[in-house]
């Protein structure tokens, strides 16, 4: 299954919630569109299920046009399987008979399958064959999101939704739901759209993920590539929350705007970041020292979070989130250094040595 989203437009009013966006979907491939509050992403996954219709632009799900402007194919003709934010379950229903639903009912299901061995088929990937009598009401969190999955699995659709499924879940679920997630999309070979705005569970589980920020595509790359190598200021910031580093570019160098006497060399920092003279530093490549190299600041805030304490550093006219190990402990309103890391890049110092940090 391929999915193409050419010039894709929503209006509510006045309003524009999507603003032409285009993205070609390959078959297979785990999509996670992930953004905050009102970027758009639900307006997205809700024109691909046929759930609203666009004001411009069009949709093609497996080479058939499904959505422009004049036509919307209504849900129940797309072969698309969907997973909401709330399980969505039937209280009269046990777990088999959630599974068996779509199987005799959705008009995509193959008639000619072998309807109890399919069950058992999903009951096997979800991990639920021990609890195929249960009703909903006797499962846990977990296992209610699972019989979700396998009702939208069961009848093997073109295309899966799911809109922040796991948002319901305590954290120590959602990490063994993302594992479960992705073991269903390893053995389903599903093409799979994941709306989130968690930019862990996008990180953690998509193959490629589109940052969306007021209706537009910000940027679209694999997790490494959105992490690493951001394209613009909102990626650097939302996605593993970067610090944005004033300063000024010169051809194959970036000077800090708080040490002149310094040269940060380019890591493959973006075309857009240069041109607004900014430098992207993620938390983790920043070190903090008492000795005088560096940038001088002032901790204003700790947060211990076991494997590592996260800090906030005020520098002269620059906040900077920091984080270390466990093992280097500074105190609040400690005078600390900033220092790039010495794995994470060279620091020139002008008219002397190079330096490596």
């Amino acid at each position: 299954m391929t999915a193409v989203i050419k010039e894709l437009q929503k209006r509510f009013g006045k309003f524009e919630a999507l603003k032409k966006i285009s993205l070609d979907i390959e078959n297979g491939e785990f999509i996670a569109i992930l953004g905050p509050s009102g970027c758009g992403k639900t307006t997205l996954l809700r024109l691909l299920a046929g759930f609203d219709s666009p004001t411009y632009g069009s949709i093609h799900i497996s080479g058939t046009e499904v959505g422009n402007i004049n036509t919307t194919l209504p849900p129940e003709k797309r072969n698309i399987g969907m997973v909401f934010q709330s399980f969505a379950l039937w209280p009269h229903l046990n777990v088999k008979e959630h599974i068996k639903f779509p199987l005799v009912h959705h008009r995509f299901a193959d008639k000619k399958m072998d309807i109890n061995k399919r069950i058992k088929e999903v009951l096997d990937i979800t991990e639920l064959t021990s609890f195929a009598e249960r009703m909903p009401s006797e499962l846990s969190g977990g296992q209610k999101q699972r019989v979700a999955l396998g009702r939208a699995i069961a009848p093997q659709p073109d295309l899966l939704l799911m809109d922040e499924p796991l948002s319901n879940l305590d954290a120590e679920l959602r990490m063994e739901m993302r594992r479960e997630i992705q073991q269903i999309h390893r053995l389903t070979k599903a093409t799979i759209i994941y709306v989130t705005h968690d930019q862990s569970e996008a990180l953690a589980m998509a193959d490629r993920i589109v940052v969306m920020n007021q209706g537009r595509i910000e940027q679209v790359g694999t997790p490494r590539e959105i992490y690493s190598y951001p394209k613009t200021e909102f990626v650097a910031s939302f996605v593993g929350k970067a610090n944005l580093i004033k300063g000024t570019w010169h051809e194959n160098y970036f000077e800090p705007e708080l040490a002149s006497n310094l040269k940060w060399t380019d890591l493959g920092v973006s075309e857009e970041l240069k041109k607004r003279n900014i430098y992207p530093l993620r938390p983790e490549q920043i070190a903090l020292t008492n000795d005088n190299e560096g940038i001088p600041g002032i901790i204003t805030s700790v947060q211990y979070q076991g494997k590592e304490i996260h800090y906030t550093v005020q520098t002269q006219n620059q906040s900077w989130v920091v984080h270390t190990e466990i093992w280097q402990a500074f105190q609040l309103g400690e005078s600390v250094h900033v220092q790039m890391k010495q794995e994470q890049a060279k620091l020139e110092v002008k008219e002397e040595k190079i330096v490596s940090y």
